[in-house]
């Protein structure tokens, strides 16, 4: 590691044991951050995500918290501010994917995926942003999702809670803007990922018809995300970010 862009930073990601998350705790940590990395029950995931942060010379700190509560949300930003300082930097990228059909769907079902998605927006940033105003500095990214966007059958749930995101994340770009924190949105499309069945089956490239020809890469959502968390990037906040291999052009 040699790009220290984010030395004395630290970062607090959910949902970061695997897939984009994990990606993206890989990649503020190659730039010097602190990172704390959040998993709900797979302590050896966790901690094997930790030792391969550690074993390429950065620092981490591993977390199993339940990100959807305030609870969760607040073990989480005090471990970050206990161990490390500071709380400088929040991805909140825990989620969950349900798929079924809306006539079949109940509102329990409904209401568990997008209470998840916003709820853990809502607290974290809640525990987090004070940090970020006492510093004067801070990055908040948010993860939403190119269905909300093409629209896709049988995840109602999911594309409501990721829609409403968009209207969070502004919200935070607006209110503290003046306090030097950044919010905005990465929208991943159709990304090759370890999913649980619940989320039904994997992305087909024909069905999706991406123009580049194949699916995304973790690492390609974790570009954009460690872009957006930079000091070079603090003209930037209350976008969206679409990485979608021209899926949907953003307009």
């Amino acid at each position: 590691m040699t790009d220290k862009s984010l030395a004395g930073k630290t970062a607090v990601i959910t949902g970061s044991s695997r897939n984009i998350g994990k990606a993206t705790a890989l990649a503020l940590a190659a730039d010097g951050a602190n990172v704390v990395v959040n998993g709900i029950s797979d302590q050896e995931t966790l901690d094997a995500t930790v030792k391969e942060i550690e074993a390429a010379g950065g620092t981490a700190l591993g977390i199993l918290a339940d990100a959807s509560n305030k609870e969760g949300c607040d073990t989480l930003v005090g471990a970050a501010a206990d161990t490390f300082g500071s709380v400088d930097i929040v991805v909140v990228n825990a989620s969950t994917r349900g798929q079924k059909p809306f006539l079949e769907m109940s509102h329990e079902e409904f209401r568990k995926v997008i209470d998840l998605t916003l709820d853990s927006a809502f607290f974290l940033c809640q525990a987090a942003v004070p940090h970020m105003q006492k510093a004067g500095w801070g990055r908040v990214v948010t993860l939403g999702g190119v269905s909300t966007y093409v629209g896709m059958p049988d995840r109602i749930h999911n594309l409501a809670g990721k829609a409403a995101i968009v209207g969070f994340t502004r919200g935070i770009a607006r209110e503290f803007a003046t306090d030097g924190v950044t919010a905005n949105v990465v929208a991943p499309g159709a990304t090759e990922t370890v999913r649980p069945a619940s989320a039904g089956a994997g992305n087909n490239r024909a069905a999706m018809n991406i123009p580049v020809g194949r699916l995304g890469d973790v690492k390609e959502m974790a570009a954009t995300i460690r872009f957006l968390c930079q000091p070079e990037a603090a003209y930037i906040t209350g976008q969206t970010v679409h990485v979608n291999g021209g899926l949907y052009y953003g307009t």
